[in-house]
């Protein structure tokens, strides 16, 4: 079934974010990053900054579309409410909805949680001071909440026109900010790479729980004749 394939396949992408973060502090641990803070993978990711360079004018306009999937939250946030509210019930609202908040919970978790322990810093100071560069919280905003947006349209909308208009904005406003935040030179690769796993993990995850769901209401409706 393809909830279970989801499934499988989130769980592996998360394994491999929680290998590549124990790799990052064990392999090639150098002490090159602002002020001396140690950097894992450090030949390639100094390579790789030196490659792109840092372009802030990039880094402020990713920073300022970061507020784009932030925005798509609110959105489904308030459609969420306005179930709630109209039908005086948590249980009412739906199912695919009350996931999706538990997810951006998730994910918002995720973020606070390594802002919390850093692992690494940025490879340039922002307005004098060290921040916590990984994984890229831009990117893995952006690539966890995206997906949910055209996912949701095309559970939601019928009109075959704004389904592809919605895949094409998400996967051009994705690559675009992925790209972004790499060639920036606001984060080490390695930042990026974590950023990417983390987040199709899960959303994976979000994909299988709500295929479940859906395949486990049209099992009781299949049971009542309906």
């Amino acid at each position: 079934m393809k909830e279970k394939r989801n499934l499988l396949t989130g769980a592996t992408l998360i394994a491999a974010f929680v290998i590549w973060t124990v790799l990052i502090q064990c392999i090639d641990v150098q002490p090159v990053g602002q002020k001396g803070t140690k950097i894992g993978f450090a030949a390639f990711n100094v390579w790789f900054h030196q490659l792109t360079g840092v372009h802030m004018p990039i880094y402020t306009v990713t920073d300022w579309l970061g507020l784009v999937p932030i925005f798509i939250c609110m959105c489904f946030g308030i459609l969420g409410l306005v179930q709630l509210v109209k039908r005086r019930s948590l249980l009412r609202v739906d199912p695919d909805i009350t996931i999706l908040g538990v997810y951006y919970v998730i994910v918002i978790a995720c973020y606070l949680i390594f802002e919390m322990i850093p692992i690494n810093y940025r490879p340039v100071l922002i307005e004098g001071r060290l921040e916590a560069s990984y994984p890229s919280s831009t990117t893995l905003l952006v690539l966890s909440v995206m997906p949910t947006l055209a996912f949701q349209i095309d559970r939601r909308v019928t009109n075959p026109a704004v389904r592809m208009a919605a895949m094409v904005f998400t996967v051009g406003f994705s690559a675009f900010m992925l790209i972004g935040r790499l060639v920036a030179g606001v984060h080490w690769a390695t930042d990026i790479v974590a950023s990417v796993l983390l987040s199709a993990g899960l959303f994976m995850l979000y994909q299988s729980a709500v295929m479940y769901v859906d395949r486990a209401k049209a099992s009781d409706r299949s049971r009542n004749g309906i």
